[in-house]
């Protein structure tokens, strides 16, 4: 018997595997995003390893009523760039909500994992719908209510 720290397998991680449904209507983006971003990366788990990705899959809904605190809504912009001179765009959240309802709360998680072949296998888990309905009702996702 040893008392050394316990590393999760290949196996075992994709052995244990949930499918989550989580609604974030009405939810400060970034506490949703925390809390969607440690189921990914299976940091509730017993058998959490850095290296690997033990993560469960995550159903969001309703990812275009997520709200932010503040005055975020009106003075937080998005930046991007083309790699071109000058090629600096700004986008304000009502915006990029109106074209991509979305991509605030894709963003908000995916800036929230590794930047690494590791971050994007997860993001690979994560669905996100800007409505309440979803395509997953074969994998018996379970409901989990987000703590705010």
């Amino acid at each position: 018997m040893h008392n050394g720290t316990h590393s999760a397998t290949k196996s075992e991680a994709l052995q244990g595997r949930k499918w989550w449904v989580v609604d974030v209507a009405d939810a400060p983006v970034g506490r949703a995003a925390s809390q969607v971003a440690t189921l990914l990366k299976g940091k509730h788990k017993p058998s959490y390893t850095p290296s690997m990705d033990v993560g469960d899959f995550v159903v969001v809904l309703n990812a275009e009523k997520v709200r932010f605190t503040g005055k975020k809504e009106t003075e937080k912009l998005y930046f991007t760039h083309t790699m071109h001179p000058g090629g600096a765009k700004l986008t304000p959240p009502h915006k990029l909500r109106a074209r991509h309802p979305d991509a605030i709360f894709l963003n908000a998680v995916k800036r929230m994992l590794p930047r690494s072949a590791l971050g994007r296998d997860m993001m690979r888990k994560l669905k996100v719908y800007a409505g309440s309905e979803h395509p997953h009702a074969a994998q018996k996702p379970e409901k989990r209510a987000l703590s705010l």
